[in-house]
């Protein structure tokens, strides 16, 4: 039995590669996490073979929560074959991305690096017992191209890009840290392209230019550049597509 965890599984992202997972593998188990299971698709929460457990990425003391109930679903020897860090936030009340400097807010930066930064590393810290089994293992979060460093010719969207180029930069430490703790083993950062969701609906309008993709096809996507990862793949940025991004 493959066992992936897919933090965010409430999302458009973490629900499809959830459901497709599910689908296209009878020996792939899910643990799913999110802080809301009811927002889960019914057909997640009534799979035998998908666990639903809470988890706030704003919440500090919520990873240790996880690892506690995960005690009683999966014994640490078992491991953990994939973990897959969905969450990610761009908007919501009062907070919107920034067009300048006059539209910074404090509490809105600490949301965005919250749930899109330290959420993921003070999950990956709580699934570590986990991740030292001797079989290959994948650790990767859903990024995003704006977050490149590099790449960035606009400006703009300070609290998104800034935060997820601090996840990316989390990776990139766990692919130094993780191949001397949990061998063998390949940490990246996926952007998954633009996606129909909740994060993307208010831009429409600007999205009308751009290449966009259901949720299924990101999570097709996604899964078919995991399916090809190696361990010489470990501490790279990838797009959906498999093609290499500038950090």
């Amino acid at each position: 039995m493959k066992r992936v965890v897919i933090a965010g599984v409430s999302g458009a992202i973490g629900g499809a590669l959830a459901t497709l997972l599910i689908e296209r593998d009878l020996q792939v188990r899910v643990i799913g996490l999110c802080r809301d299971p009811e927002r889960v698709p019914r057909a997640l929460r009534a799979s035998d073979r998908c666990d639903v457990l809470g988890w706030d990425a704003g919440d500090s003391e919520s990873p240790t929560a996880v690892a506690e109930a995960l005690e009683l679903l999966l014994a640490r020897d078992e491991g953990i074959d994939t973990f897959i860090y969905a969450a990610g936030v761009l908007h919501g009340p009062a907070m919107f991305p920034e067009k300048r400097l006059e539209d910074l807010d404090a509490e809105s930066m600490a949301r965005a690096f919250a749930v899109n930064a330290t959420g993921f590393a003070l999950l990956a810290r709580a699934l570590l017992p986990w991740l030292r089994h001797g079989r290959f293992k994948q650790v990767a979060a859903i990024s995003a191209k704006v977050g490149s460093i590099t790449d960035n010719g606009f400006g703009g969207w300070y609290a998104y890009r800034s935060s997820k180029a601090a996840l990316n930069m989390l990776m990139r430490n766990l692919s130094i840290e993780l191949p001397r703790r949990c061998k063998p083993v390949a940490c990246v950062s996926i952007h998954p392209g633009t996606t129909e969701s909740a994060l993307s609906e208010p831009f429409q309008q600007s999205l009308a230019r751009l290449k966009v993709h259901t949720a299924d096809e990101t999570a097709a996507n996604v899964l078919d550049v995991l399916d090809a990862l190696s361990e010489e793949d470990n501490g790279r940025f990838l797009s959906w597509d498999g093609s290499e991004l500038p950090w």
